[in-house]
């Protein structure tokens, strides 16, 4: 394994926006999880970070890193693709930084997303939509491979960073909000950063929880930040020998799920959040069916207020 970097992130009583990332809440899912006796379901709400989501941890730290590299300085631009999250995450963190950023998203993004990026002063550079996240790859390396000396490239995909963000704050927090009781770990894949960070964690610290990864069913999904492996560019810092199983979860679920969760627990997130809540209690389902209690923890990535203009909220 990698060396890793210690870091540390603050507790909440900081005077400052990053100062204020991590540290997030554990919720219990106690309405959804009603059927499952025995069987404690959480997630880990990081829509509490300053940026609203789970990317904030990652980018502050690829940020912190390029600076003490010294390959981010103040006469570069911080250059990355994103599907929105880290976006506003690096866009948050450089404006309180006093950095440049230029961003490749996919045209489909959500408006909501655009927006924040745009009033956090990002530079927008969109690409083809049928091209989902790996469109926003390719243009991201052909922007700088054409003028390598003018961006950082913080490469969130690629960035040994991006995990050791979760290795050292998430898991660690969940660890000590379970008091060790986890026994199950499960989230779907983006790039991986948060699976791989926080399963490795587990691994070294309790290494009877089970680590189970999930991705979308097909590789044309509506589940924004998330990555269907077989038919995408693989991120280098994705290692699918981490993962004990593999759930994969449908877009229609995970709006489904989304609805009961606003509806029935108070909780309203996003749609990734909605397919770890789908994967948390299909893990339940089989630890019921084999008459064994556990307790298993999941991410809700961001809110609901970057997806609140899709056409689902609108449908029975």
């Amino acid at each position: 394994m990698s060396t890793v970097s210690a870091i540390q992130f603050a507790p909440r009583t900081s005077h400052t926006v990053i100062g204020n990332v991590g540290n997030t809440p554990l919720i219990r899912l106690s309405k959804i999880a009603a059927d499952y006796p025995g069987i404690e379901v959480y997630a880990k709400a990081e829509y509490f970070n300053p940026g609203g989501s789970v990317k904030d941890r990652p980018a502050l730290n690829i940020i912190l890193e390029g600076e003490r590299s010294g390959k981010l300085t103040h006469d570069k631009i911080l250059i990355d693709a994103t599907s929105g999250n880290t976006g506003i995450a690096y866009a948050m963190v450089c404006a309180a930084r006093d950095y440049k950023v230029k961003l490749c998203l996919p045209t489909n993004a959500s408006i909501e997303r655009k927006r924040i990026l745009k009033a956090y002063g990002a530079e927008l550079v969109l690409t083809p939509a049928d091209e989902g996240s790996d469109g926003a790859i390719r243009k991201v390396r052909e922007i700088y491979a054409a003028d390598p000396d003018r961006y950082f490239y913080a490469d969130q995909y690629n960035n040994d960073a991006n995990w050791r963000a979760h290795f050292e704050t998430t898991g660690r927090e969940i660890i000590e909000q379970t008091e060790g009781r986890i026994t199950h770990f499960v989230t779907l894949l983006g790039t991986s950063g948060t699976f791989t960070g926080n399963a490795r964690r587990l691994r070294n610290e309790l290494p009877h929880v089970e680590c189970i990864s999930a991705q979308p069913s097909t590789g044309f999904h509506g589940i924004e930040g998330t990555k269907h492996m077989p038919s995408s560019i693989v991120p280098g810092i994705y290692d699918p020998k981490l993962a004990d199983r593999n759930i994969w979860i449908d877009t229609e679920d995970c709006h489904r799920m989304v609805k009961r969760l606003a509806r029935e627990e108070g909780l309203l997130v996003g749609i990734s959040s909605g397919g770890n809540a789908v994967a948390a209690l299909s893990v339940a389902k089989e630890l019921k069916a084999q008459g064994r209690e556990g307790v298993i923890v999941t991410i809700f990535c961001d809110s609901a207020d970057k997806y609140l203009s899709e056409h689902f909220w609108d449908e029975d």
